[in-house]
C-alpha cells in the first residue's frame, strides 16, 4: 500500500499504474512513429513501404529477446531489470532521433527493441505475480488504461510534431517519460526473483533467436528492392529449420528458453494461437492507415493523426466495461462473438474514400476500437488463466514472442498486399485504390482466429471472468493422460 499526499492507494492498482508507464512509452512511440512514416521517407530518402523496416526491425529485436526476459528477471530481480530495460529504451530513442540514414533508424531501433524486450514482459510479470487471480482482469484494465492513452495522443501529436516541427522529436519525447518511470520504479516495484535458479538454455537461445530472426526478416525482405525474393526465401527457409531443430531440442532440457509444454494447457493454446491471429489484423492497420489518408487521399500528418487516433479513444472507452462483460457471457463466448465484429470493422476502412466525412471515419475507429481492445483484454486474462506462480515467467517469454512476431507478420502481410498489388497495375506510387484489397485481406485474417476460441471450454478460465467456478489444472490433467 502507497500513500500519496495522506491517500492510500493499493498495490493492486499502484504497480500496474508503474508498469503502465512503460507501456505507454512504448505505444506512444510506435503509434507516432506510424503517423510520421511519410515523412521520414521523404528525409531519409526512401520507399515509404521501403519504412516496415523500421517498424518490423523493432519487433524483430523484441522477438530474439524477449525469451531472455524471464530467465533475467528470476535471476536479478524484476525490478532492476525493469529499470536496465526503460533506460536502454531510452537511449534507443534518443539515437533514433539522430539517424539520417535508413541503416542508422534500423540499429536505433533495435536498440529499443532490447530494452522493450525486457521492459513490457517484466512489468507484466510483476503484476501477474502480485496479484490474485480473481482481480487479474480489473488489474489489467488498470495496466493497459494509461498505456491506451499512448495511442490517443501518438496520431494526432505525432501529426503535429511532423507538420509544424521536425518527426525527430516524436523520438525525443519519451526521454522525459523514462525519467519519470524510473523514479516510480526505483520506489515501488518490488523485487522479485524467481523461487529456484535454473540454468540459462544457451543453445535454446540461439536456435530459437536465430530461427525468429530469419523469419521475420524474411517476411520483411519479400518484395523490397534492396534484396533480391531468393535471399528472402533462403532466410525463410532458414528460420523454419532453426525453430524445427528448437522443437528438437526443447524436448531434452529441464528448462527451456521457450517452454513449448505450456500448449498442453487449452487457455494458454487458444489465447496464444487465436491471438496471434487476431493480432496480424492489429499489426496491419497502424501501417496501412496512415499511408491510405496521407498518400491516397491527400491528407497532412496532422489531419492524418487526429483520424487515427479515434481507434485508440475507442479502445480506452472499453476497458471500464471489459470486466462486466466477461463475468457475464465468459471468455469462450465473448471471443467468438467479438472477434467476428472487431474483425469486421478492421475492414471497414476499405470502404473509406476522400469523399468520406470525417466524422463517419472517426465513429468506424472509434467503435472499432472498442471491440478490438476487448478482445485483447480478453485474450491477455485467459492466457493466464490455468498458469501457476513457478510457471509463469516461462508463460509471459512465450506470450510475448507470440505477440510480437504475430504484429511484425501483420506489418509484413499489408506491405506484400500492396507491392503486389503495385506490381499488378504496374504501378510506382501507391493510389487510394490499392489498399482497400488489403483491408479486406487483414480482416479475414483476424476473424479466422473464432475456430482456435470455439474449441474452448464454456466455462473456460471461469476463475478469472468469474463466469463460472474455477475446474482443475489442465496441465496436471494433460501430464496424467501421458
Amino acid at each position: 500500500m502507497a500513500v500519496f499526499s495522506n491517500v492510500a492507494i493499493p498495490n493492486r492498482i499502484l504497480v500496474p499504474l508503474i508498469v503502465a508507464c512503460a507501456l505507454f512509452m512504448e505505444n506512444l512511440d510506435s503509434t507516432v512513429l506510424a503517423t510520421s512514416l511519410p515523412a521520414i521517407a521523404t528525409e531519409l530518402g526512401v520507399n515509404p513501404i521501403d519504412l516496415k523496416l523500421a517498424m518490423t526491425s523493432y519487433l524483430l529485436s523484441l522477438a530474439v529477446f524477449i525469451p531472455v526476459s524471464g530467465w533475467v528477471a528470476d535471476r536479478f530481480g524484476a525490478r532492476l531489470v525493469f529499470r536496465t530495460a526503460i533506460a536502454v529504451f531510452a537511449l534507443g530513442s534518443a539515437l533514433a532521433g539522430f539517424s539520417a540514414t535508413m541503416p542508422e533508424m534500423i540499429g536505433a531501433r533495435v536498440i529499443q527493441g532490447v530494452g522493450g524486450a525486457m521492459m513490457v514482459p517484466v512489468g507484466r510479470l510483476v503484476i501477474l505475480r502480485t496479484v490474485p487471480k480473481s482481480e487479474l482482469v480489473g488489474s489489467l484494465a488498470w495496466l493497459t488504461v494509461p498505456a491506451l492513452i499512448g495511442p490517443v495522443l501518438g496520431p494526432p501529436l505525432g501529426g503535429f510534431i511532423t507538420t509544424y516541427f521536425s518527426w525527430r522529436w516524436i523520438f525525443w519525447i519519451n526521454l522525459p517519460i523514462a525519467a519519470l518511470g524510473l523514479v516510480l520504479a526505483t520506489l515501488f516495484i518490488p523485487d522479485l526473483k524467481g523461487e529456484e535458479r535454473t540454468p540459462f538454455d544457451r543453445l535454446g537461445f540461439v536456435l530459437s533467436g536465430f530461427g525468429l530472426a530469419a523469419l521475420v526478416s524474411g517476411a520483411t525482405a519479400l518484395g523490397l528492392e534492396a534484396l533480391p525474393h531468393e535471399v528472402a526465401f533462403v532466410l525463410l527457409a532458414a528460420g523454419v529449420v532453426s525453430l524445427a531443430g528448437y522443437i528438437l531440442h526443447f524436448r531434452r532440457v529441464e528448462h527451456p528458453i521457450l517452454d513449448l509444454r505450456l500448449f498442453a494447457i487449452p487457455t494458454f493454446r487458444a489465447a496464444i494461437l487465436g491471438g496471434s491471429l487476431f493480432r496480424i489484423g492489429i499489426g496491419a492497420a497502424p501501417f496501412l492507415l496512415p499511408l491510405m489518408l496521407q498518400l491516397g487521399f491527400g491528407l497532412s500528418a496532422f489531419q492524418s493523426g487526429l483520424l487515427t487516433f479515434a481507434s485508440a479513444l475507442g479502445a480506452l472507452f472499453m476497458k471500464m466495461a471489459a470486466k462486466p462483460i466477461l463475468q457475464r457471457f465468459g471468455f469462450r463466448a465473448t471471443m467468438i462473438a467479438n472477434a467476428l465484429i472487431a474483425a469486421a470493422f478492421m475492414t471497414a476502412p476499405a470502404l473509406f474514400t476522400a469523399a468520406t466525412p470525417s466524422a463517419v471515419m472517426l465513429g468506424a475507429l472509434l467503435v472499432g476500437g472498442f471491440f478490438r481492445s476487448l478482445q485483447f483484454t480478453a485474450v491477455n486474462a485467459l492466457g493466464y488463466a490455468d498458469i501457476d506462480s513457478a510457471r509463469m515467467s516461462r508463460a509471459t517469454s512465450l506470450a510475448s514472442v507470440a505477440q510480437q512476431i504475430s504484429l511484425s507478420l501483420g506489418v509484413s502481410f499489408a506491405a506484400l498486399a500492396l507491392e503486389a498489388i503495385l506490381g499488378h497495375r504496374a504501378g510506382t506510387t501507391l493510389q487510394a485504390s490499392d489498399f482497400p484489397p488489403t483491408f479486406m485481406m487483414i480482416g479475414l485474417i483476424s476473424a479466422s482466429s473464432v475456430f482456435l476460441f470455439a474449441r474452448l471450454a464454456p466455462n473456460a478460465g471461469g476463475e478469472v471472468s468469474g463466469h463460472a467456478p474455477a475446474g482443475p489444472d489442465p496441465l496436471a490433467e494433460a501430464r496424467e493422460r501421458g
